[in-house]
């Protein structure tokens, strides 16, 4: 089976987030897609989160209308992590998640220890966040556990794409440069690396002008599931 990872803060989790999991599943042939809320992610280490709890929630009332996308609590710190489900694959606990960064070539590890060895998995994210995959943890590593599939927008380029491989990934300038005007689409498939590009699937929203509009006291509904939206209406986040 295909089984898709897509990670993050979900601070809240918004439509994007579930655009970019219905058409990876798609193209893809998904038969299941993990959202894993970060713990401790590395690149935001000094943004103030909402609490665990309430991401995660919202997590599970944004997938709950689709059987396919599941709930995970690969990252949950450890006081979350205490039932083994098929939300929480693997087997016992890690009693430095509350510590340590969550960084994703552990999480993928983590799951690929509860796929059979015939599963394939695909590691979901958005072109902005590919952009940086270089200065990932173990980056190259992460390149030989899954194939990616990220959602790309105008402005970049298939030479952008191939240029923010890890070093030992990327083609040559020469090998490049004649993509530099080519929108970034379509499969690029190297030794060592498969990216997979989603095309008209980026949707101008970000979380940040959730949390502002929240706190505004602004309808939420262009932005997030009716359930998230009545989620963060109720608890008083981001007030």
């Amino acid at each position: 089976m295909n089984i898709g990872l897509l990670g993050g803060t979900f601070d809240p989790i918004h439509r994007g987030h579930i655009a970019l999991a219905r058409a990876a599943m798609e193209k893809c042939k998904l038969s299941r897609i993990y959202f894993v809320t970060a713990n401790v992610p590395p690149h935001k280490q000094r943004q103030p989160l909402s609490p665990f709890l309430h991401r995660y929630a919202m997590v599970a009332l944004a997938t709950a209308p689709e059987k396919a996308f599941i709930p995970s609590l690969l990252e949950a710190p450890e006081e979350f992590s205490g039932g083994e489900s098929a939300a929480t694959p693997g087997k016992g606990k890690d009693k430095d998640r509350t510590l340590k960064p969550n960084y994703t070539i552990d999480t993928v590890r983590r799951l690929k220890r509860s796929l059979k060895a015939s599963d394939s998995l695909f590691l979901l994210l958005g072109i902005d966040a590919f952009a940086d995959i270089a200065k990932w943890h173990q980056a190259e590593d992460l390149f030989r556990e899954c194939a990616f599939v990220v959602a790309s927008r105008p402005g970049y380029s298939l030479a952008d794409v191939a240029n923010a491989l890890p070093e030992r990934l990327r083609p040559k300038l020469a090998v490049t440069r004649p993509f530099q005007k080519q929108a970034a689409t379509g499969d690029l498939v190297l030794a060592g690396a498969t990216v997979h590009l989603l095309e008209k699937v980026h949707q101008p929203v970000s979380a940040t002008a959730i949390r502002d509009a929240a706190a505004a006291g602004k309808p939420l509904g262009r932005f997030v599931d009716a359930g998230v939206g009545d989620y963060i209406k109720k608890v008083g986040l981001y007030r």
